[in-house]
């Protein structure tokens, strides 16, 4: 192999890896001395690497892996010769510009509840050494059809794609990966009792996936997958085959052809030709990569991928506290609602550096009772600092308006009993922020004061407990909110924030379309009386924070956490006591069961 000659490496190897860390140890020596850059993924189930260099040393590199362990000797190892990066941008957002070794908890991440067993990987379909003899898909079961599933992402359909005669193809259309095993649950109709020929880019998601469909028992056996995926194919079949378009790659190639010069993609704006990703255009709310041409390119102006159109997505008037900010919409600009055949481009809202570009959590943040978005975002500025490398938080404020009212302390009386002193007056409105509930009283009207008023008794810490009314309310400004300023990951719900969060999520079923996330945090949380709850074990993935017996949490009980906690799954579900009072903690170790929790929906 030439030394001056650049490439690419691409292979995965499932199998059981008895010393992770010595195998951490290995390629930070042997990547480091051979310049690879690129990313490493390990876990004890195996790995999954991206690298590129000269061909010299990756030649070194799979030489090494086969020597350093037999796990190896079997690998499918894809090289392939390119230019060096050119592109400074893309290479450093593909990671080509440095190199990345990390441990995850799974190389690909299938389901959008992490916290559930994985599907066992040796249960994966057949591979396939191609697409042009199925015979092996029909011998096993003549009588059954078969589908071609793509297990990608509709950015990378939307530039190639299969498509072989008289064989129908599924593209189920998904911004990433952990959104697919969704997809299959609401479509196993159309794949029951077929033979099912999946593909990918290079073959490891087609092996967790394929693996998942038959874990679904009686009618979803027939499953096979394409070896070594798209890049095999394409090299078996240099003009391209039953393959139209090209191969969406996760380097900083963008994108790899065969000899068919023939485009499939389009433009969102103009609907011209165009498959170039090379300008890394990306949607105004999810971020995903979408395609504009150079003649629409505008830096002034924000994208809408399809997925958010059918959505509704649009930049609206709505204000809310975002990183800190108050952030609003251009004033006197309205949009309507467009249905997913009008593209529409938005004027730019100011809003500096994007930080989904490196593809943060968003997370949406519901505060306390008699809070508001502003007070929540500081009470959580330790919790945002040391999360601000994978999330994102979003603060907005309850519906429910609460009046100022302010307790007066007991005068002290005399032997006489008469009051030694006059009452204390209401503090000062200046600078007074407004307070804001998710549920109120039952003889709450609704209004608010702008004066203050003297509470009727003593503050009870635990009587929003028993306030239950305003829910379809709360629940409609939510919706709202997931429709103009999604899409969101989680939810994080502190208090009656978290109250309300668990009366989402144990409806997150009869919910979706409208508000869609993937895991809850609930801190210092409570289960109202509601027959919303009364739904058997909540399947949501959840992380419940919240004080032990001694954990000094004046406001709400031990026990009224652990009672919420015990209505979800226990298999998707975790728990972090702490004996902070009614906070949300930031040192160790809680901090740490905090990002172990989240990192696992990256």
């Amino acid at each position: 192999m030439s030394e001056d000659k650049y490439g690419v490496l691409l292979y995965y190897k499932y199998a059981e890896i008895p010393n992770l860390d010595d195998l951490l140890t290995f390629y930070h020596s042997n990547c480091s001395s051979l310049s690879l850059l690129g990313r490493v993924r390990l876990s004890s189930h195996g790995v999954n690497v991206t690298v590129g260099g000269n061909l010299s040393s990756l030649g070194n590199h799979i030489q090494a892996l086969k020597a350093y362990s037999t796990l190896f000797h079997h690998t499918d190892f894809k090289l392939a010769t390119c230019h060096h990066p050119l592109n400074d941008k893309v290479a450093q957002e593909c990671g080509f510009t440095s190199l990345s070794i990390r441990i995850v908890h799974e190389l690909v991440t299938l389901s959008s509840h992490p916290l559930l067993k994985s599907p066992n990987i040796s249960n994966a379909g057949k591979h396939l050494s191609s697409l042009h003899n199925t015979s092996s898909c029909y011998s096993e079961s003549p009588e059954k059809g078969l589908v071609l599933l793509d297990a990608r992402n509709l950015y990378e359909t939307r530039i190639g794609k299969f498509d072989v005669p008289n064989v129908e193809t599924l593209d189920p259309q998904v911004r990433q990966f952990s959104d697919l095993s969704s997809w299959i649950d609401d479509n196993g109709e159309r794949l029951k009792g077929k033979n099912i020929l999946m593909y990918c880019t290079g073959g490891i998601r087609c092996e967790m996936a394929s693996a998942y469909i038959r874990s679904k028992g009686a009618g979803f056996e027939n499953v096979f997958q394409l070896f070594g995926g798209i890049q095999r194919y394409l090299e078996q079949f240099p003009d391209g085959g039953f393959f139209k378009g090209k191969n969406f790659v996760f380097d900083h190639r963008i994108s790899v052809g065969s000899s068919d010069a023939n485009v499939i993609g389009t433009c969102l704006i103009c609907q011209c030709s165009f498959d170039d990703y090379s300008s890394r255009c990306r949607c105004a709310y999810c971020r995903m990569l979408v395609l504009v041409c150079g003649s629409c390119q505008n830096e002034s102006t924000q994208y809408v991928c399809e997925l958010c159109q059918k959505q509704g997505k649009a930049v609206r008037s709505t204000q809310l506290i975002e990183n800190g900010e108050s952030k609003t919409s251009l004033p006197g600009v309205e949009f309507q609602n467009f249905s997913s055949d009008t593209t529409m481009c938005l004027p730019q809202v100011p809003r500096g550096d994007d930080p989904r570009t490196s593809r943060k959590l968003r997370i949406l943040c519901l505060h306390g009772f008699r809070q508001n978005a502003s007070s929540f975002k500081g009470r959580t500025a330790s919790l945002a600092k040391k999360l601000k490398k994978m999330t994102e938080f979003v603060f907005i404020d309850a519906p429910h308006e609460l009046p100022f009212i302010y307790q007066t302390p007991m005068p002290e009386l005399n032997v006489n009993c008469a009051s030694s002193s006059p009452p204390s007056p209401p503090p000062p409105l200046d600078n007074c922020k407004k307070k804001f509930a998710w549920f109120v009283a039952p003889n709450f009207d609704g209004s608010s004061a702008a004066d203050w008023k003297v509470a009727d008794g003593p503050f009870d810490p635990l009587q929003y407990q028993q306030q239950t009314n305003g829910y379809d309310i709360s629940v409609s400004h939510l919706k709202n909110v997931f429709s103009q300023e999604g899409p969101f990951d989680g939810i994080l719900g502190f208090s009656q924030g978290a109250a309300m969060t668990a009366l989402i999520s144990a409806q997150q079923e009869k919910l979706k379309g409208e508000m869609d996330f993937k895991f809850v945090v609930l801190c210092s949380g409570f289960a109202l009386r509601m027959k919303e709850m009364e739904c058997g074990p909540i399947k949501c993935p959840s992380l419940h924070i919240f004080g032990n017996e001694h954990g000094k949490d004046r406001q709400i009980a031990n026990q009224a956490s652990k009672e919420l906690a015990s209505l979800y799954d226990s298999d998707c579900s975790a728990i972090v006591e702490h004996d902070c009072g009614h906070i949300i903690p930031t040192r160790s170790p809680y901090i740490d069961e905090i990002k172990d929790f989240l990192g696992r929906f990256l």
